[in-house]
């Protein structure tokens, strides 16, 4: 048989064995951008994330959204009778295969369908030594198929979206925007004979890229100046962050990361990543932030987060994890995510325990007076002596006053009343996820010594503003999670109608702060030990805000509060959320919460009515000292420590139970009444409880008694 009979045999052969080729639709519904992007919830654009680190691919070009100086360049370096042949320019294979005989070196006779075939079968790709002639066979096969069932158009476009032109980078969205810092709708003839040069030889150096553009351009009897030089920028030039996001705004990078790493866990559809964030109040967020760090320069204030939560979904709308510099290496750690101190935003949750445990009401009195308690970590004994933000002390003040002005000793004295571990139950069942134990921190968890999130702060503060009701956050579009109660509604009411109350917090912060806005808003500031954190965490009746300003690296601020530091973000981003739409008033008070006139004695607080948990009112406070009975547990305070002496008789040692008149319980047992019980010591760690007449706890605290069994006393001769 004749050679070319054989070859058209085996071509046949080739032909006749092949399946049929993807369609053109098929081809492109494959398409997967390298990256992704993320949208808000109406789709507007937010940020381009990568997801795929082995390539460096765009989206897929319309062939009518690539240059028409591209389109030739293309087709002039390549397949010069692209328009006319059938898939195979059997005169020029005819060249390559001579000259490659006679000359022993490679010449490429493939044309631009027969390329493609190669891209499309893993199986026909060109390897490093060439392809053999079973799969150059099949490479012409399936480039004769293609031609027979798709148009030249959907070739020619599907080729520029497939083709690897240098390095990583696949396809002509991502050479041009990386290459080019454009559109290829945008390229010029220059430009498009580079990257035509690039498809010959991907990874060639500079000049030789330059010397087969410049071939190119002559072809269309254009001249070469430059062409050097913008090879050269172009191969050297690095990609920014956003290299495949030409026109994207880049708005939240750290959210941004979050959805990349469930696209590649889970189910990866075409598209973009839907998020629950607004663009417009991401931008707002974001602006406030910066805005606020750039006056903050010279206070040692490099970075800072805001997030905006939805009360009713818990759907995250605005989440910027950094407002620092993108220059700076803080810029990628999400502070949003980042363990913190917390400061004096633990406090409202503190007031509302013991609100539900009718330990007190908003007008109890408290005393700010320095005072020392007994605490421990780690096992180690030690007094804790609270201090006030300004050093000052108030003296007697109702704990509406204590809670509005975030004063720490009265704060302090309310969680010696829960003990350590109340509180530290009730923190966690907000979410808030406290390391270690409650004896760890001791009293001082109350002000905040424990490391929280923002993301957890703030959902803890929507618990608040549903009323003690709880769920998760979510920022992706989703069914929300079925809320549970974590907190009694009164105690919540009651906290929030604190920190809504302007008044309230005048002793600390005057009357006009940050804090003021023209509607209803509940909110409360925190700093942390030597000014490493600052927070401000508030809700309205519709949205949740929490702001976090601060040093990613944990150096301290200068001279920075509350109220300079992260309240004017929140309030910025709050009056935006109002301006949107009138204001919603305060929730109404829940079943069982009554208000009364209140009466002071002794004290400098107004007469005023006052919110109550039904059976806690009260007409007429006074302090301690001139109240006929003491309120709680006055002795033993909670995780006291006594040790006994073997060598003293039981009556020298005996505990004394003093306060308010009522019920003693001791580990579940009941010991007696009245206002004051002498109790023997057995070694052991206890539970004191003192209720009411009609058995309401009105405290409870821990001890420990340390020590051998002491001897009797011994008998008269």
């Amino acid at each position: 048989m004749r050679p070319a009979l054989t070859a058209a045999a085996l071509l046949w052969l080739a032909t006749s064995a092949l399946a049929a080729p993807p369609s053109f639709e098929q081809v492109r519904a494959a398409h997967r951008p390298s990256d992704v992007l993320l949208v808000d919830r109406q789709g507007a654009p937010l940020h381009s994330v990568r997801v795929d680190n082995t390539v460096r691919r765009g989206d897929w070009v319309p062939l009518a959204e690539v240059s028409p100086a591209l389109r030739t360049a293309l087709v002039l370096s390549e397949d010069r009778r692209f328009w006319a042949h059938a898939g195979v320019d059997w005169p020029g294979l005819a060249r390559s295969a001579w000259a490659n005989a006679v000359n022993r070196r490679t010449q490429g006779g493939s044309t631009l369908t027969m390329q493609l075939a190669g891209l499309l079968d893993d199986g026909l790709a060109r390897p490093t030594g060439g392809r053999s002639v079973v799969q150059k066979i099949g490479q012409i096969g399936l480039a004769r198929e293609l031609e027979a069932r798709w148009r030249k158009t959907e070739i020619l476009e599907a080729y520029l979206n497939s083709v690897p032109l240098r390095g990583e980078l696949v396809g002509v969205a991502a050479a041009s925007q990386q290459l080019f810092g454009k559109h290829p709708s945008g390229l010029d003839a220059p430009e498009a004979a580079v990257l035509a040069a690039l498809v010959r030889a991907p990874n060639a150096p500079a000049a030789d890229v330059a010397r087969r553009a410049c071939g190119v351009l002559q072809r269309q009897q254009l001249g070469c100046g430059g062409v050097a030089l913008l090879a050269d920028q172009a191969l050297t030039r690095r990609p920014g962050p956003a290299a495949l996001a030409a026109g994207s705004p880049q708005l939240a990078p750290h959210l941004a990361r979050q959805a990349a790493a469930a696209w590649r866990a889970g189910p990866r559809p075409a598209g973009p990543l839907r998020s629950t964030l607004d663009a417009r109040l991401q931008r707002v967020a974001l602006q406030a932030l910066q805005q606020q760090l750039a006056e903050l320069q010279g206070h040692n204030v490099q970075d800072g987060a805001v997030l905006v939560l939805d009360n009713r979904s818990g759907e995250v709308l605005a989440w910027v994890g950094s407002g620092g510099s993108a220059l700076s290496s803080a810029h990628e750690v999400d502070a949003v995510l980042a363990r913190r101190q917390p400061g004096s935003t633990l406090k409202p949750f503190v007031y509302g325990l013991a609100f539900e445990r009718r330990l007190l009401t908003p007008a109890s009195l408290l005393d700010d007076t320095p005072t020392e308690l007994a605490t421990g970590v780690d096992g180690i004994g030690g007094l804790y002596q609270p201090q006030n933000y300004d050093r000052r002390f108030k003296g007697w003040v109702s704990a509406r006053t204590a809670l509005g002005a975030s004063l720490n000793v009265p704060a302090v004295r309310v969680g010696a009343m829960l003990g350590p571990d109340a509180v530290f139950e009730r923190l966690n069942a907000l979410g808030l996820q406290i390391d270690h134990t409650a004896g760890y921190h001791g009293h001082a968890l109350v002000l905040g010594s424990a490391d929280v999130t923002l993301l957890a702060l703030a959902n803890a503060y929507r618990t608040l503003a549903n009323g003690g009701l709880t769920s998760p956050t979510r920022w992706q579009p989703g069914a929300a999670v079925a809320a549970r109660r974590v907190m009694d509604a009164r105690a919540a009411w009651l906290v929030t109608d604190v920190l809504a109350d302007n008044n309230a917090r005048a002793l600390t912060f005057g009357l006009d702060s940050p804090l003021v806005t023209r509607g209803f808003a509940a909110v409360k500031t925190g700093t942390s030990k030597d000014l490493r954190d600052n927070w401000c965490v508030g809700f309205t009746a519709r949205h949740t805000v929490a702001v976090w300003v601060g040093n990613a690296a944990g150096e301290p601020m200068h001279h920075v509060s509350g109220t300079t530091g992260a309240a004017p973000v929140w309030r910025q981003v709050v009056q935006q959320l109002m301006a949107d739409g009138p204001p919603l008033p305060p929730p109404a008070p829940p079943a069982g919460v009554l208000r009364q006139a209140i009466h002071f004695e002794g004290v400098a607080e107004p007469e005023r009515p006052e919110w109550f948990i039904a059976g806690t009112e009260q007409a007429v406070f006074q302090p301690r000292s001139v109240q006929a009975a003491p309120f709680g547990i006055v002795q033993p305070r909670d995780g006291s420590v006594f040790a006994l002496d073997p060598d003293m008789p039981p009556q020298a040692q005996r505990l004394v139970f003093q306060g308010a008149d009522g019920v003693w319980h001791l580990d579940g047992k009941r010991l007696g009444s009245g206002p004051r019980l002498l109790w023997s010591p057995w070694p052991g760690r206890h539970v004191l409880a003192l209720r009411s007449a009609d058995g309401r706890l009105l405290q409870q605290v821990r001890f420990e008694v340390r020590g051998a069994t002491v001897k009797a006393p011994a008998r008269p001769r």
